[in-house]
């Protein structure tokens, strides 16, 4: 009986791709199978830690007195949805021919604890190998199986995801449940989304806080340029009269240049992406968000396997990798007239400083693979981000940006005026040329005449974070990873305690009210901050995660005790006026996907509504502008806003008696093909019947 590898990928789409290039081509429901090997796949996570009831009786209900809750041991158990993923994995895992596995899960902390769980509840006790590639290629996928690791390198990465899982469920599920049970309301906290509202928080309060202040500024013109006066507090000017009598004074006196000074500015080109930049500036640029671009950047490498692994934190290569960069080139050949002169330079990389092997823990910067594309397979939105990828790997082949600055400066007794003049020397990686045509041949002690205007300024307010803003604070305060940032985003604005708006991020006033609320440590992000530096401690092996989850254990009793006695009131603003038509309670409003609904805050009643009307596709026949569907007495009927006209609503059955305009053209046409020296009896009674429906 042969031996065969056990090899667990993340997805089945994964699995898909490994057992081509393994040859794996005898296919089960759950698995591919070859001569060597079995590729199976998880679906995401099939397991997830044991929820408080599983652990102990007394933990299914919600109350004070049975918090915090602190087990002994955190155990696993399988996901509801994928319990049959998870069997067949077990089978193939007993089976006697198999003699190792292969973790080829996604490469990096979540990945690692997806296969680590199934292979700790199938009791897998022969040797694991891992697989870790940052592309999806062929070539990658072969290489990466030449070099299989041990899987205990990988040890201390396991033990952080662990480190991590466990320390959101302490926290996350006893101070949600300590707010929900005080305050009679749903109120979700974390150690990690906690504080990210809180950014979002305080920048409104900058916001609140700004009130416009008018003010005056002064230039002065020469030709066709202008300069500003230089000011040490460039406010200063608050009333009209007073910058009129300062410019009066100037303008007794002529000007004099006191100063030309001339140097070369050398500007390099950026680094690669890394997943928060691109998503920030995805954000800036399309008003994507983090988590729209995620997926769209996963799918250029999973699907398309024209970009490298997406959820990386450097921006930085391998030494290794500098061989690959022609075929890189190669690939993207075409995708603008300079690549084809950087691959005859010998694809000779100007950005030398991108080659940094410290600076590369799990995976390296976002790049495109040696993969051709396919432009014509990929959506406009894929597009997009693949342009960024490459235009960014692109300008570590340029030649730097290199501009002549020349800084003029007026001087009018004591009051200095500065002038700017940029030439552009070399374009370099900067495609286009930043040119200003200088209209002033400037000269040392050139006069000058006193031409000025003054005008009126109102100081701008701060703007509200966006996406983008938001994840570069993520990142400045260690909150999450690249990986969990999107979903952080995601899960704030589903428990309805922040909003997207057109201007930005809004914490609602649920959120507000939390923020208020919470222990006070986990509203700022330094405790955040300080838990994801140790958890990055653990998984490189400088710290114990033992040590880390009793620090956490203490945390979290100090953190439930401080809310139980807590003094703080609560209101909740979703409650409204609206009375329940079952059992005479106020309805609550809720965000859900289908828009707002009205939900009896009675626990006991089920009555639920929408807020407002459903939009269907069925169109007016007076404005011809979609309908509303109502839920009337007598059943649903549609009804236009626009003209108050109302129609019924024909079931099933009588919408398929009916035959739409485009099945009666394919019948006429059917019919009109048939050349039959006389009309059947069943053509002539179609036809009967289509004039009598027109």
């Amino acid at each position: 009986m042969a031996n065969k590898q056990l090899i667990i990928a993340e997805k089945p789409s994964v699995a898909k791709d490994l057992s081509k290039v393994l040859g794996a081509n005898q296919k089960n429901k759950s698995y591919y199978e070859g001569p060597t090997v079995i590729v199976t796949w998880a679906l995401g996570h099939l397991l997830g830690l044991k929820m408080p009831e599983d652990i102990n009786k007394e933990w299914q209900s919600w109350q004070m007195e049975t918090l915090p809750m602190v087990p002994k041991k955190l155990g696993i158990k399988p996901l509801p949805k994928t319990g049959h993923q998870l069997k067949a994995i077990k089978q193939l895992a007993n089976r006697k021919d198999v003699s190792e596995a292969v973790i080829a899960t996604d490469a990096g902390r979540e990945g690692e604890l997806v296969a680590r769980w199934i292979l700790e509840y199938v009791h897998f006790n022969k040797p694991v190998k891992r697989l870790w590639i940052s592309s999806q290629t062929d070539k990658a996928i072969k290489d990466g199986f030449k070099k299989l690791r041990p899987a205990k390198e990988y040890d201390n990465l396991y033990y952080s995801a662990l480190a991590r899982a466990k320390a959101d469920w302490l926290v996350g599920l006893n101070v949600t449940r300590a707010l929900t049970v005080k305050y009679q309301d749903s109120l979700s906290a974390g150690r990690v989304q906690t504080p990210t509202l809180s950014l979002v928080r305080q920048q409104e309060k900058k916001i609140e806080s700004f009130r416009p202040q008018t003010y005056f500024s002064v230039d002065l013109h020469v030709q066709k340029e202008k300069a500003k006066l230089v000011q040490s507090n460039p406010y200063s000017f608050k009333e009209r009269n007073d910058v009129e009598a300062f410019v009066k004074k100037l303008s007794e006196t002529k000007g004099k240049v006191t100063d030309i000074q001339e140097k070369s500015k050398t500007e390099q080109a950026p680094l690669p992406y890394d997943l928060t930049e691109i998503q920030r500036e995805a954000n800036q640029r399309y008003q994507f968000s983090a988590k729209k671009t995620l997926s769209l950047v996963q799918s250029l490498y999973e699907f398309h396997k024209i970009v490298t692994y997406p959820r990386t934190d450097s921006k930085y290569l391998t030494t290794d990798m500098k061989a690959t960069m022609k075929e890189r080139l190669q690939a993207v050949s075409d995708f603008a007239p300079e690549v084809k002169t950087y691959i005859k330079n010998g694809a000779q990389v100007k950005l030398t400083k991108v080659f940094q092997n410290e600076k590369v823990t799990d995976h390296h910067a976002l790049i495109p693979t040696e993969q051709r594309p396919r432009y014509e397979k990929l959506s406009g939105d894929e597009q997009k981000i693949y342009n960024m990828i490459v235009t960014r790997f692109l300008g570590m082949f340029a030649e730097p940006h290199r501009t002549k600055q020349t800084k003029i400066t007026v001087s009018f007794g004591k009051e200095q005026f500065i002038f700017r003049q940029n030439k552009v020397e070399e374009a370099g990686w900067k495609q286009e040329k930043e040119e200003n045509v200088p209209s002033v041949d400037w000269k040392l002690d050139m006069v000058i005449p006193p031409n000025f205007t003054i005008n009126k300024e109102l100081t701008s307010p701060p703007k509200p974070l966006t996406e983008g803003t938001l994840l570069g604070l993520m990142e400045k305060h260690s909150l999450g990873t690249p990986a969990t940032r999107a979903e952080i985003i995601e899960k704030l604005i589903k428990s309805e305690l922040m909003e997207r708006t057109t201007s930005g991020l809004m914490v609602s006033s649920k959120g507000k009210q939390l923020l208020e609320l919470v222990n006070p440590s986990l509203v700022t992000p330094e405790l955040t901050e300080k838990w994801e530096k140790e958890l990055e401690a653990i998984a490189k092996g400088k710290q114990s995660s033992t040590a880390f989850l009793k620090e956490i254990e203490h945390d979290t009793k100090k953190l439930v005790s401080e809310i139980k006695q807590s003094e703080s009131k609560y209101q909740d603003f979703s409650i409204t006026q609206k009375k329940c038509p079952d059992c005479g309670s106020n309805l609550r409003e809720k965000n859900t996907k289908d828009g707002k609904i009205y939900v009896c805050t009675n626990q006991e009643c089920n009555y639920r509504r929408r807020k407002d009307p459903k939009v269907s596709n069925h169109r007016c026949s007076q404005c011809h502008r979609k309908m509303e569907i109502i839920e009337g007495k007598n059943g649903a009927y549609f009804k236009c806003k626009y003209c108050s006209i109302t129609e019924k609503m024909q079931d099933k059955k009588e919408r398929s008696k009916k035959l739409s305009k485009h099945e009666e053209r394919k019948l006429m046409k059917k019919y009109a093909q048939k050349e039959e020296p006389e009309e059947s009896a069943l053509a002539q009674a179609l036809k009967a019947a289509m004039q009598n429906n027109d």
